[in-house]
């Protein structure tokens, strides 16, 4: 199974399941469908939006464990 890490940009991360376009979102990263967006790291991205980015990390691969994802 994939696992997300902060080093991933939000284009990888989407790769890996294109649903957590909504988890990202939902977190208030409205970002994601910016070209730019794609080559930030996850760490990048979370921390210009004042999120922060180990929480994110945490509920991005909860929801992969969790069976959600896409197969």
């Amino acid at each position: 199974m994939a696992k997300i890490t902060k080093d991933m940009t939000i284009g990888e991360i989407l790769q890996v399941d294109p649903h957590m376009a909504n988890l990202l979102m939902s977190g208030g990263m409205f970002c994601v469908g910016c070209p730019a967006s794609q080559g930030e790291s996850l760490e990048e991205a979370a921390m210009v939006h004042g999120i922060d980015p180990e929480l994110l990390l945490v509920r991005l691969n909860t929801f992969l464990e969790s069976g959600e994802a896409a197969e």
